[in-house]
């Protein structure tokens, strides 16, 4: 196991480096000058020269590239050309609201994707059945920006019983003022994620449910439940945990439009805010931990697999995956 862990986490860190190896040439492709972000209207051609020296933006190109990699390596993200605030510190404030609201809305999409994923599978000849696939083919087609207004206008708007947006200047001070705020925001996402997730749940078990081990375990006595139980829920969660990790992953990068939706303080308004700016190292800051943070989600779940499945797990001790 530990070769693997090894080789994994060397790959891991790989990506990393040509995702930022790639985020940071890409962005000087980009039409304009970052320096114009501290300049005025009608700035002089002196003052231009100025700003340019001030960010760094005159220096060749790999002298650049390699300044920002090794401030990489040491945890460094740089300093925003327009607040000159130390951007990892900026991250880290963001990170309070957008994590909370990543983690609560997939939790809250799993309770409820699971259940009605495997009724939906369980009574696929019943009326309720496909009435539960359709609705989840709905609820993926349905924008999530459109449910987050319609939530407002029906919670916060009529009945007046949530926040439209906004969040607690004093954060997590008050929890049950931020959870409150965090409410409709966790819902509108956990109603998209569950709607993709039920379909997965759903094909899952019915690749159990029409098994042979399955009905081989019932045919020696087992009960329904006990045969799910033993022989069902893990193999029908090796493929589930997979897409459980692409999700969670979608819906750190997604809270950019549902922070945008609500006015949350998040990772969104601030990227939004960097790219009004051409602040650079905002971007590439918020864009590298983003990049980490599904890499980082993806390596979680191929070993959460691993470990559930015995035909992966005989691989951990350095075999072909």
């Amino acid at each position: 196991m530990g070769r693997y862990l090894l080789r994994r986490t060397a790959f891991l860190l790989g990506s990393l480096l040509l995702a930022a190896s790639l985020l940071f040439v890409l962005l000087r492709l980009l039409p304009g000058d970052p320096a114009n972000s501290l300049l005025s209207v009608g700035a002089t051609q002196e003052q231009i020269a100025a700003a340019r020296h001030q960010i760094g933006s005159d220096r060749p190109l790999l002298e650049q590239f390699a300044s920002w990699l090794g401030g990489l390596a040491r945890l460094d993200l740089g300093t925003s050309f327009v607040s000159t605030l130390p951007v990892g510190q900026e991250i880290a404030a963001r990170l309070v609201v957008t994590v909370p609201l990543t983690l609560l809305s997939f939790a809250l999409a799993v309770l409820v994707a699971v259940p009605v994923g495997f009724l939906a599978a369980h009574r696929a000849d019943r009326w309720y059945g496909p009435l539960l696939s359709g609705v989840s083919q709905l609820g993926i087609a349905v924008p999530v920006f459109w449910i987050g207004m319609l939530l407002v206008t029906v919670f916060a708007l009529y009945l007046r019983v949530l926040p439209a947006g906004g969040f607690p200047r004093e954060d997590w001070a008050d929890p049950a003022d931020a959870l409150t705020s965090l409410t409709l925001p966790v819902i509108t996402i956990a109603l998209v994620m569950s709607a993709s997730l039920i379909r997965y749940v759903r094909s899952a078990t019915l690749d159990v449910l029409g098994s042979d081990y399955l009905r081989t375990a019932r045919a020696l006595g087992s009960s329904f439940v006990g045969a799910m139980w033993r022989h069902g829920l893990r193999n029908a969660s090796v493929p589930v945990i997979s897409i459980l990790g692409i999700e969670l992953a979608t819906t750190f990068l997604g809270a950019v439009v549902v922070e945008s939706v609500f006015a949350l303080p998040g990772l969104g308004g601030m990227l939004v805010k960097g790219i009004a700016e051409h602040d650079y190292p905002v971007i590439q800051g918020i864009l590298v931990v983003s990049t980490f943070a599904v890499l980082l989600i993806g390596f979680a779940a191929d070993l959460a697999q691993r470990l559930v499945d015995p035909r992966l797990r005989a691989h951990l001790g350095g075999g072909r995956p």
